[in-house]
């Protein structure tokens, strides 16, 4: 299954977002909420917004893996999800708000592109009725 290789890195990067909010969260011995510091907020602003793409992502490339023999589009889509929410993150933690629209853009284009393979592969005959 090439969308279990994606989910398995996706879950390894949230890990390693988790991790930075644990770690800033000790250095301040903030145990709830952000505690007024900038680079908290910031760690669990990244964490938050791979938590909303990832499950998304994730449900559709299952999906487009069940319906499709094609997995070139699995792998363009899967690098292209995990380098957006690189780059995503790396803006935001640098403050570069030209990078963090790119990592915006590629994941909008990224669930489009998901939706409409999705759309092409979906098994249509199964839908029409014809008696």
């Amino acid at each position: 299954m090439i969308s279990a290789l994606y989910i398995a890195i996706f879950a390894l990067l949230l890990a390693i977002y988790k991790i930075q909010v644990i770690k800033i969260r000790r250095q301040y011995t903030i145990w709830h909420g952000d505690g007024g510091f900038f680079d908290l907020q910031v760690a669990i602003r990244i964490e938050r917004y791979a938590l909303d793409i990832f499950p998304t992502t994730c449900l559709l490339m299952l999906t487009l893996e069940m319906n499709s023999s094609n997995y070139l589009p699995l792998h363009v889509l899967g690098i292209m999800t995990f380098l957006s929410r690189l780059i995503h993150s790396y803006g935001l933690k640098h403050h570069d708000f030209g990078l963090r629209k790119i990592g915006v853009s590629v994941t909008l284009l990224t669930f489009i592109l998901l939706a409409l393979f999705n759309l092409y592969y979906l098994p249509w005959r199964d839908f029409i009725v014809i008696e």
